[in-house]
């Protein structure tokens, strides 16, 4: 087994003071890409990941843990035809609006019939009084939801859902929705916390119009499991599930249990009244779980054995990088790792540490 040290920067750290050198520069549109205050995002991890698909011979690909969708767009900026998957629908929906989406985008009438639409519930009002947002803000979610509801072009729909998504992680303090209450009490003087939601929803509009390309090739966007998906069609498979961390939990849905919800206007979850924020209930995966996440990780290898297999992973991860070295081979000949320094960044209050790990590639030929 290979392993190499990718040093692709000037600093150790990416996102430290240091300004990044690129050495293989990823394409400049992928680069572009809005970046969404995600856990265990890729988007600042992008010139990385470029340069080690760069290398690989694929034509086809699939991301069927997509999340921000910046490496299934990435994926597509290069040419490739590329298949983006979640099993959550939110981020099954921003990959709608940017990798399976070719040409729609919100022009200035459809985006005013979306700001003038009649509410046809009050339902994010009520359920949200004092625990997100301002009452305006709220207001504006009910009335736009609806407006996103009626429109009859999925792609221009997608487009409006991803920004609003965007627009509602940058108005939320820490960018998850585990905290609740008074906006008045988190305002360091950011301006994302100043602006409305539907000032933020206009300048979101723009960034996801900004976006929208075709790249020739067919690419698509779905919500499903991934160990559900019909392998048979693609070169390359490119895999980054939630890993089960050493503390804590990695579970999407209590961290952004807001835009789930929003997504279906809460039709399709169960909600959780009794709970301080109004969670919903979380779907199970076997990869949140020490006891079904190694049996779930081989489960993927064997699914996917026909294809190149791209694994990103972290060394504050469950299971560690030798099981998954040792899992891997026994699908394919040749296991390669790729490893840099890296930083996440959880939140940007003061008690919240940087969180530095090992980032790896993990390639199976």
């Amino acid at each position: 087994m290979l392993h190499e040290t990718d040093d692709l920067f000037s600093s150790a750290w990416p996102d430290g003071p240091a300004a990044p050198k690129l050495v293989g520069a990823a394409p400049a549109r992928a680069l572009a890409y809005p970046e969404l205050r995600y856990m265990g995002s890729k988007r600042r991890l992008l010139p990385w990941i470029h340069a080690v698909l760069d290398e690989l011979d694929f034509e086809s690909a699939l991301d069927p843990f997509c999340g921000t969708g910046c490496v299934a767009y990435l994926m597509k900026a290069m040419g490739r035809r590329v298949t983006a998957s979640d099993f959550l629908l939110f981020p099954s929906i921003i990959a709608a609006a940017t990798v399976g989406n070719s040409s729609a985008m919100l022009d200035s009438g459809t985006l005013g019939r979306l700001l003038s639409h009649a509410p046809d519930d009050d339902f994010i009002a009520r359920t949200f009084d004092g625990v997100f947002f301002t009452a305006a803000d709220r207001a504006f979610l009910d009335r736009v939801s609806a407006g996103l509801r009626a429109l009859d072009d999925p792609d221009r729909r997608a487009v409006g859902y991803a920004a609003l998504f965007r627009s509602c992680l940058k108005r939320q303090p820490r960018g998850v929705f585990t905290v609740s209450g008074d906006l008045a009490r988190y305002d360091d003087g950011r301006r994302d916390l100043r602006l409305s939601l539907e000032e933020h929803f206009h300048e979101q509009v723009e960034a996801f119009n900004a976006v929208v390309f075709s790249n020739g090739r067919d690419c698509g966007a779905m919500r499903a499991d991934a160990l559900a998906i019909d392998p048979s069609d693609y070169d390359l498979v490119y895999l980054d599930p939630p890993y089960v961390p050493r503390s804590d939990d990695n579970c999407y849905v209590k961290r952004y249990h807001f835009l789930e919800g929003l997504a279906s206007y809460w039709k399709d979850v169960e909600l959780m009244p009794q709970t301080k924020v109004k969670k919903i209930a979380k779907r199970y995966t076997p990869f949140s779980y020490r006891r079904t996440a190694l049996a779930a990780f081989e489960a993927l290898f064997e699914r996917f054995a026909r294809s190149t297999i791209v694994l990103s992973y972290s060394s504050n991860g469950y299971p560690d990088l030798a099981t998954l070295e040792g899992l891997l081979s026994r699908y394919k000949s040749r296991v390669t790792v790729h490893e840099r320094p890296h930083r996440y960044h959880f939140g940007t209050h003061g008690s919240v540490k940087r969180a530095s790990v090992t980032e790896y590639l993990i390639v199976g030929r």
